[in-house]
């Protein structure tokens, strides 16, 4: 029981939790727009025909970038 509120509570700290990475990039893409983005987020899935199912493809495999992309939500949803 007590790992359960554990648990709870590391996740009622994290901002991200219930937040999916469709969220995030649509949340983005409408503040930013492609073209800022890929300014502030070096990866070619947002500077070359981006999309967000070429985006997430990329992103899904690739820690460092969504750790970027996770990031700049955070910062841009304060």
């Amino acid at each position: 029981m007590e790992e359960i509120k554990k648990v709870t509570q590391v996740q009622a700290s994290n901002p991200l939790h219930g937040v999916t990475l469709v969220d995030m990039l649509e949340y983005l893409e409408a503040i930013y727009g492609w073209k800022e983005l890929s300014h502030r987020i070096k990866i070619r899935c947002f500077q070359s025909n981006p999309s967000i199912k070429s985006s997430l493809t990329f992103l899904r495999k690739t820690p460092w970038a969504r750790e970027q992309v996770e990031q700049l939500y955070l910062d841009s949803y304060k």
